[in-house]
């Protein structure tokens, strides 16, 4: 199932107690429709981000109509959350663990004036920034390496990651941070934008990002800019 949402009013995609998750709205829907399901997910999402091309996995053993379980998934969750395409699977697949590549884009509103139009899906930052100094900064992301400077840790889990493709572009008024990687661990993705948020206003130079990722320390890195501006837009498998 490919599924579109804004995140701006949940707690992230994973179910959580007590608060609102997209992944507790949409196993909800679909407990109507088809009973008690358990999803899989390509990236679970923290709070605040958004998704363009989320991908999503299920088990069932009914017969479903894949049209009308659509509609009626979108007339339950719009507007925030849209499904796009539902299909079945070939056998074992998880929209986790089959997953290949996954792709981000995060946006930057970069100008004085603030935009209430676009304010829940760029980060509006005034100070001008130089978008030739933020692409050496990204170059040193990209490789097979430990990413633990830039990840909030998690258990024993590895915070090696191969990132495949890490580019900033000019949009207009906005630049465009477009990434992908086999996988992200929690913020990595938020804690690149803002070591080059800081390399493009100056703060810093961009030939100190190596040394940050060599500590392998998380107090090396600039923190994580803000999640709204931070949309997973393609899943590969």
């Amino acid at each position: 199932m490919r599924v579109a949402y804004d995140g701006s009013r949940f707690h992230g995609y994973a179910r959580q107690p007590e608060v609102r998750t997209v992944q507790g709205d949409l196993e909800d829907a679909l407990f109507r429709l088809v009973g008690e399901v358990e999803t899989a997910v390509a990236g679970r999402t923290d709070k605040g981000v958004h998704a363009t091309g989320q991908v999503v996995s299920f088990a069932t053993d009914d017969e479903i109509d894949v049209k009308r379980v659509v509609r009626s998934l979108n007339r339950q969750l719009a507007p925030e959350i849209a499904v796009s395409d539902l299909e079945p699977a070939l056998e074992g697949f998880s929209a986790r663990f089959s997953a290949k590549e996954r792709r981000y884009v995060y946006r930057i509103l970069n100008r004085v004036a603030p935009d209430p139009f676009r304010a829940t899906t760029t980060w509006h930052y005034e100070v001008p920034l130089e978008v030739d100094e933020m692409n050496r900064a990204a170059a040193a992301f990209v490789g097979e390496q430990d990413f633990a400077s830039l990840c909030r840790r998690s258990g024993d889990r590895s915070t090696v990651r191969e990132v495949r493709f890490a580019e900033w572009r000019r949009n207009g008024d906005v630049l465009e941070y477009h990434v992908a990687a086999s996988s992200f661990c929690h913020q990595m993705v938020r804690s690149m934008v803002a070591i080059c948020v800081d390399v493009g206003r100056g703060k810093i130079a961009a030939d100190s990002v190596p040394a940050m990722l060599e500590a392998k320390d998380r107090h090396a890195a600039r923190g994580a800019a803000p999640p709204h501006g931070l949309t997973l837009v393609e899943v590969e498998y």
